[in-house]
């Protein structure tokens, strides 16, 4: 089994920069994608890969984040959203279940633009956790990927040391991350290759991209059997479809 996670800002630019030409050849069972800045209106046939199915979850501001999720295989449920109508509103988590395997598309919110969108982040962190514990404690395998922005560790970041006091990098944000990693969860790119960066996100800002001074805020977050299935992962940087590069991984699991 196949996953990818991308962060596409903007799935109009992302396709533009070829970026469903090269899932193409990817050979992928499910596509999890994030920061749409789309409607639904906005979604034409070209994003939709050949093979697939697709399903969205859209912000309701116009131009604003989004996630989805493309599916070799049509799932048994498709459920879009937390139950939390402000949360809902930004269009953030969408799952989709295969049998006892529920794959999610997240999308956590940035806090680095305000402290007010800071707080919004905090508020979510808090709010999302009841349901982390609840599909940790299902029985069900459970895959969450996507845009946590979140870099948990020092070697998760180029300049940790110049961002302690940044989003991203805060004291609580990491704290929360330990915590749930402590819960059960499982850092699939981490528990891989402990001592290989892995970053996924570089500023737009400089040199970042050249001279990879990035941050890996990008995961596949999975329950433990499933994770120790987990045989390989990359990141692809040959082509630059978004300020974020796919994580891949493959798995050991029958879907």
């Amino acid at each position: 089994m196949r996953i990818i996670s991308a962060n596409l800002n903007g799935i109009r630019s992302a396709t533009s920069k070829g970026f469903f030409t090269w899932l193409e050849g990817q050979n992928a069972d499910v596509v999890g994608v994030q920061e749409l800045k789309a409607q639904a209106a906005d979604i034409k046939p070209e994003h939709t890969p050949a093979g697939f199915h697709a399903y969205f979850h859209y912000a309701e501001k116009k131009g604003y984040s989004g996630v989805g999720l493309y599916c070799r295989r049509e799932p048994d449920a498709v459920i879009t959203g937390l139950g939390i109508a402000d949360i809902d509103a930004e269009g953030r988590y969408l799952e989709v279940r295969f049998g006892n395997l529920s794959v999610v598309s997240l999308y956590l919110p940035s806090g680095s633009s305000s402290e007010e969108r800071q707080d919004v982040k905090f508020s979510f962190l808090e709010r999302f956790w009841p349901r982390l514990n609840e599909l940790r404690e299902s029985g069900r395998d459970v895959i969450i990927m996507g845009d946590w922005n979140i870099a948990h560790n020092e070697i998760d970041l180029k300049n940790w040391k110049g961002n302690l006091k940044n989003s991203g990098f805060l004291p609580e944000e990491r704290a929360w991350l330990t915590q749930l990693l402590a819960s059960g969860w499982v850092d699939t790119w981490r528990t891989l290759y402990p001592e290989i960066p892995g970053y996924t996100w570089w500023s737009n800002r400089g040199q970042a991209y050249a001279k990879d001074v990035g941050w890996r805020i990008d995961y596949q977050i999975a329950t433990p059997a499933l994770a120790a299935t987990a045989r390989a992962a990359s990141i692809y940087k040959d082509e630059k479809f978004s300020d974020h590069a796919p994580l891949i991984v493959n798995y050991d699991y029958p879907l």
